[in-house]
C-alpha cells in the first residue's frame, strides 16, 4: 500500500509540475524557434526546484524537437544561489545542476542589475553562468526573435 502511496503522490505532483504551455508546443506540427524559462522567486534555493523543473521540462521538448533551442533567465533573489562563491557550500547541488545543463546546450543567464542591487558583478559568477545587463530584456531579445516564453513559478506545497 505504501507503494502505491507513493506513486500516486508522484503521478501528482508530475500533475502539479505539468507546464499546459510545453503540452501545447509538443501537439504543435512544428517546433518553436527556441524556448526561454524564466524564473523570478524570493529565495536563494528556489532554484533547487526551480532548475530540476527546467531539466525534466527540456527534456520533454528536446525529445520531440532534438535540436531546440532553450534558455534559462532567473532574475529574482533565486539568482544570488549562483554566485561562485555558493558553488561549493550548502548550494552546490544548485551549481552542479546549471553546469548539468550548460552540458545539455540550455544556456542560463542571470540579471546584472538585480545583481548590482545587492552589490555583485559579473565576476562574482562562475563562468557557466551569463550575466546578463537586464533579465527583462534579455527575455525580450529572446522572444524578438521567436522564442516562446515559459514562466515557472514554484508549485504550492
Amino acid at each position: 500500500m505504501r507503494l502505491f502511496s507513493m506513486i500516486l503522490l508522484s503521478a501528482v505532483a508530475g500533475l502539479v509540475f505539468a507546464d499546459p504551455e510545453v503540452d501545447r508546443l509538443l501537439e504543435a506540427e512544428e517546433g518553436p524557434v527556441g524556448v526561454v524559462f524564466e524564473i523570478v522567486e524570493g529565495e536563494e534555493d528556489a532554484l533547487r526546484w526551480a532548475l530540476p523543473e527546467v531539466a525534466r521540462l527540456s527534456a520533454r521538448l528536446r525529445e520531440r524537437f532534438p535540436d531546440l533551442p532553450i534558455a534559462v533567465v532567473t532574475h529574482g533573489r533565486e539568482q544570488f544561489g549562483l554566485l561562485a562563491n555558493e558553488a561549493d557550500g550548502p548550494l552546490a547541488d544548485i551549481h552542479g545542476r546549471a553546469q548539468q545543463l550548460r552540458a545539455e546546450e540550455v544556456d542560463l543567464h542571470v540579471c546584472g542589475v538585480h545583481a548590482g542591487w545587492d552589490g555583485y558583478t559579473p565576476e562574482d559568477f562562475p563562468a557557466y553562468v551569463d550575466v546578463s545587463a537586464s533579465g527583462p530584456a534579455q527575455i525580450r531579445d529572446y522572444r524578438n526573435i521567436g522564442f516562446v516564453l515559459i514562466e515557472l513559478e514554484r508549485p504550492d506545497p
